[in-house]
C-alpha cells in the first residue's frame, strides 16, 4: 500500500512540476476558459424556461413550472414533422455533400510546389468566408433574378425561359448547398493544410526512394496524418447536425419556397422570439441539441467500436 501511495504522490509531484513550469502557457488559456464559462456555460442555466410558463415579468424563477407542456405542445404542431424534415435533410446534404470538399482542396493545394501560386489560391479560397450572408444574399439576387440575373439572361440567350430559382422548391436546397460550400469551404481547408504542416516531412522521402506514386503518398501518408482531424471535424459536424444556421436560410427564404425552406432556426424565430413565447422557443432549441447529442454519441461509439476492432485484429496478426 506504501508503494502504491508513493507511486502516486511522484506523480502528483511530477504533474504538479510540469504545471509550474508551463504556468504561463495556462495563463494564455484562460481567457478562453473565461469566455466559455460566461457564454456558453451559464446560459445553459436558462434552458429550463422550456420547462417553464415563462413570463418576462415573472423572470426565469417566478415563472411557474409547466412540466413537459411546451414539448407536446411542439410534436403537436402540424408543421413539426414538416419542419423537422426539412432540417435533417438540409444538414444531411450538407455533411454529405460539403464535408469531403475542404479535405479534397487541402490535398489539392499541399502538392502545389509552387508557394506564391498556392498562398494566392488559399487566399482566394479562404477570403469568402470573411463575407456576410447578407451580402451573399444579394449577389445570388443579382446572378438568380428572372428580371436582370445574369444566368437568366445567358437562358435567355440560348433560347430558354426564365427561371424563378429562389422562389423554386426543387432548386432552394442546391442554391443552400452551393452557397454554403462557396463561403464555408475555405475555412475548414486551413484546419486541414495546418493538420497537413505536421506529418513529417521525411515520410514522404522515404516513400518517394521506396517508389511511392504521388497519389500512394497522398493515400498513405497526408490521408493518415490528418486522419484524427477529419474524425473530430466529423463528430463536431454531426453533433451539429440540426443546426442549419439561420442567416443564410432566413435571407434565401420566402413565400414561393418556404415549405422545404421552413428549418428549426427560422421556425423558432418566427413562432418563439417575434411573438415573444421565449418558452417555446427554447424548447425547439433543447430539442435540436439533444437530437444532435444522441447522433453524435451514437457516432462516437461506432468509431471507437472501429478503432477496438482494428486494435484486436493488429493484436492477432502480431500473435499469429
Amino acid at each position: 500500500m506504501s508503494t502504491v501511495q508513493s507511486l502516486w504522490k511522484g506523480k502528483l509531484k511530477q504533474q504538479l512540476r510540469y504545471f509550474s513550469n508551463n504556468k504561463y502557457l495556462y495563463l494564455l488559456l484562460l481567457p478562453c476558459v473565461i469566455y466559455f464559462i460566461i457564454f456558453n456555460y451559464l446560459p445553459m442555466y436558462g434552458l429550463i424556461i422550456a420547462f417553464k410558463d415563462f413570463k418576462f415579468s415573472k423572470g426565469i424563477i417566478g415563472s411557474p413550472w409547466c412540466g413537459l407542456d411546451n414539448f407536446i405542445y411542439l410534436f403537436g404542431l402540424k408543421d413539426f414533422y414538416r419542419v423537422f424534415g426539412n432540417s435533417f435533410i438540409l444538414s444531411l446534404i450538407r455533411l454529405v455533400f460539403f464535408f469531403p470538399i475542404p479535405i479534397i482542396l487541402a490535398l489539392m493545394l499541399n502538392e502545389i510546389p509552387f508557394m506564391k501560386y498556392k498562398r494566392v489560391l488559399q487566399t482566394v479560397i479562404y477570403l469568402p468566408y470573411f463575407i456576410s450572408w447578407v451580402v451573399i444574399g444579394g449577389i445570388l439576387v443579382n446572378l438568380l433574378s428572372p428580371s436582370w440575373g445574369i444566368i437568366n439572361s445567358l437562358i435567355k440567350v440560348l433560347g430558354g425561359e426564365p427561371i424563378f430559382f429562389l422562389g423554386s422548391d426543387k432548386y432552394f436546397r442546391v442554391i443552400a448547398l452551393i452557397s454554403y460550400i462557396w463561403k464555408q469551404a475555405g475555412w475548414d481547408t486551413i484546419i486541414y493544410l495546418a493538420a497537413i504542416t505536421s506529418i513529417n516531412p521525411d515520410l514522404y522521402e522515404a516513400a518517394t526512394i521506396d517508389g511511392a506514386s504521388r497519389l500512394q503518398r497522398i493515400w498513405h501518408i497526408t490521408m493518415s496524418g490528418i486522419k484524427p482531424t477529419i474524425i473530430i471535424l466529423l463528430l463536431l459536424s454531426i453533433g451539429n447536425i440540426m443546426n442549419n444556421g439561420f442567416e443564410q436560410i432566413y435571407i434565401l427564404q420566402n413565400s414561393s419556397n418556404i415549405q422545404v425552406s421552413e428549418v428549426f432556426e427560422t421556425y423558432t424565430y418566427k413562432l418563439g422570439m417575434v411573438n415573444g413565447r421565449l418558452s417555446f422557443a427554447t424548447t425547439v432549441g433543447l430539442f435540436s441539441s439533444v437530437v444532435g447529442f444522441i447522433l453524435l454519441m451514437t457516432t462516437s461509439v461506432i468509431i471507437v467500436m472501429r478503432l477496438l476492432w482494428q486494435i484486436q485484429k493488429m493484436i492477432r496478426w502480431r500473435r499469429s
